[in-house]
């Protein structure tokens, strides 16, 4: 360790990285829990590429994101919370990003990179909320929130992959509708390491944000993935899920191997991360092993998706550069995906345009370069959102029983190094119990009244950029819209699987 940590230091002395303009490879998997994977404990899952990646990586060890997709989606693209982007929830046109929104595909496209995204967008379906129109040379995306999805409003996907699923879907390359050929998490991996092969060629600096679907339900995966799952007597939920999760590792061993052929360490940063906490430890659902029945491995973490508390928005971060960023560190400050903004542009060497949002997050440089870096404490704010159109502001504001999600406490927390305050009522010392075992708010009346104040002051500015709460509900679907309307013009080709 001595070692590592000296590398780091050199680091620091010699050279800020600092308009280094490494190529980025972003890859962020839906409803991927901490526990999800074998390098943080999970006894069930063997997840050997992405344990490899975590070996080498510097880790993010207090890394959060937002409670659900969308939201997530929407904080990193913008560098700032959600809510300021008008993203409240995950449908219903809540999902839509505002469109007075800079993303940083649109500044790093400004100052010459490539860009593309690979998998799932979930920021807006109708044309003028699509990545190609926010700052994406290259798509390749399904529709809605899920491949298959269907909602009563303008998100949703394209309609034989409601029958399809998971298999050979029909998903948008740049202009057009492509079908493809075989498992979902597979082609986007694929079309991404062609789209990388072709830019490294160039030497054009590229921005790749791979996002596949998996393991979002419905729990689908190929038999290969399954079959030991259900030999050990797992449900054929679980071992559609925990399939999913170990074909996204096969995949990630293929992207990590070609970086290695292509000669792409050296000047790549390669980041892998999960948009929220994990659904099914949310929902405590269980499964068996040989007759065995346990819970779902959350890494000890209280709930999961849709939820307020740790388990909710603490997620695996774990980033390697080979030969620039220390192997095997651990980073325990408390950090967040509306750091990526400023962390990338500082990387590219950018200057923050004028006339663009006001950004929530900071660089995380000062910590890549010495992870013993000074880090001031701030709040970090938390809000499942996902009220009913009905509710009013006061109730928006403060706990709601949302009765279709299995009777969550929706609400909020704020968050600093040492504390995580929920729901009004309930305050955690993360310090010394990272896990949310016992409320110390009674003890600590003067931390209840200073995270409650801030939390009182962030609502009040950030509610009027909550500009998709009236609008109306679209009966309008963008999705089957494009498809028949390609379908009856010129038909939908198959995709050309590129070569690696």
């Amino acid at each position: 360790m001595a070692v590592l940590l000296s590398r780091c230091q050199h680091i620091n002395d010699n050279r800020s990285l600092r308009g280094s303009r490494p190529n980025i490879i972003l890859v962020m998997t839906d409803d991927q829990g901490y526990g999800d994977l074998s390098c943080t404990g999970n006894p069930d899952l063997q997840t050997p590429h992405i344990d490899s990646l975590y070996t080498m990586s510097t880790r993010f060890t207090d890394f959060h994101v937002s409670p659900a997709c969308s939201p997530t989606r929407a904080a990193i693209m913008s560098g700032r919370h959600e809510f300021k982007n008008g993203v409240t929830h995950t449908t219903r046109e809540r999902e839509r990003m505002s469109l007075a929104t800079t993303t940083i595909a649109e500044v790093l496209q400004d100052a010459g990179y490539e860009t593309g995204i690979f998998g799932k967008w979930h920021l807006g379906d109708e044309e003028e909320y699509q990545p190609n129109n926010r700052g994406f040379n290259e798509i390749f995306i399904h529709g809605g929130g899920a491949i298959g999805d269907r909602q009563n409003c303008s998100c949703s996907d394209y309609p034989t992959n409601r029958e399809t699923r998971y298999f050979n879907p029909v998903v948008r390359h740049n202009n057009k509708l492509v079908k493809t050929t075989g498992f979902c998490t597979d082609i986007f991996f694929q079309q991404a390491l062609g789209w990388i092969k072709q830019k490294n060629r160039e030497k054009q600096p590229f921005f790749a944000f791979i996002t596949p679907n998996a393991p979002h339900g419905p729990m689908i995966a190929p038999d290969n993935y399954t079959k030991r799952f259900l030999d050990e007597g797992f449900s054929e939920e679980i071992a559609g899920r925990y399939g999913m999760i170990e074909n996204i590792d096969d995949n990630m061993g293929m992207l990590m191997n070609k970086m290695k052929t292509w000669d792409l360490y050296d000047n790549t940063l390669l980041i892998f991360m999960t948009d929220n906490g994990g659904l099914w430890q949310a929902l405590g659902m269980a499964g068996s092993r040989k007759g065995r029945i346990h819970p779902n491995y959350g890494a000890g973490f209280k709930s999961g998706k849709m939820s307020p508390y740790e388990g909710g928005t603490n997620v695996p971060a774990f980033w390697y550069w080979k030969g620039i960023l220390g192997e095997g560190i651990d980073i325990r400050v408390l950090t967040a995906h509306i750091d990526l903004f400023r962390t990338f542009t500082d990387l590219a060497g950018i200057d923050l345009p004028g006339g663009i949002q006001e950004l929530d997050g900071r660089s995380l440089l000062p910590l890549l370069e010495n992870p013993d870096a000074e880090w001031p404490d701030r709040y970090l704010f938390v809000h499942v959102g996902r009220w009913p159109r009905s509710a009013t502001a006061e109730e928006r504001k403060f706990k709601y029983d949302y009765k279709n999600l299995h009777a969550f406490r929706e609400g909020f927390a704020v968050r600093t190094e040492k504390w995580r305050f929920v729901n009004d009522q309930y305050l955690y010392d993360i310090e010394n119990d990272p896990i949310e075992r016992y409320n110390v708010a009674s003890e600590h009346p003067e931390v209840v009244n200073e995270l409650r104040t801030a939390y009182d002051k962030w609502w009040e500015e950030t509610l009027p950029f909550m500009v998709n709460e009236n609008v109306p509900i679209s009966s309008i679907i963008p999705a089957d819209i494009r498809y028949y309307n390609q379908l009856e013009k010129e038909g939908i080709p198959d995709w050309e699987k590129p070569e690696l």
